[in-house]
């Protein structure tokens, strides 16, 4: 069974940073595109930033420049730094695997974690 497990949301003030973990299980780990997304309430879900099994990263443009994303296939995990918080980027952040091939597509990917909550004050 594949389990995508997030940690390390929580309460920070803007300008704050946090460091968010997704382990992964059940699944050959290096075989697999790993994506953060968010959601806030009421807003669609979006992209925060992708790393290839060889360790590839891509940035949507409104992501670059605070966030940075990172995996240890040793340990089965993939980080993403958040650094300048803003409240603007609270909202559930979501850890996500697909096999081989990167897409920016929420829905093309394999399997999800059940998120962890950043909410940044302001």
């Amino acid at each position: 069974q594949v389990q995508l497990v997030e940690s390390g949301g929580g309460l920070v003030q803007a300008g704050g940073s946090l460091r968010l973990s997704c382990a992964a299980s059940g699944l050959t780990f290096s075989s697999y595109v790993v994506a953060w997304f968010r959601q806030a309430p009421g807003k669609e879900r979006e992209l925060v930033a992708t790393i290839t099994a060889a360790g590839s990263t891509n940035y949507p443009d409104s992501m670059k420049g605070r966030f940075t994303i990172a995996r240890d296939n040793a340990k089965n995990t993939v980080s993403l730094q958040m650094n300048s918080l803003k409240p603007e980027d609270t909202a559930r952040y979501y850890c996500a695997a697909r096999f081989l091939s990167v897409t920016y597509q929420g829905k093309l990917y394999d399997y999800w974690g059940q998120g962890t909550q950043v909410t940044v004050s302001s």
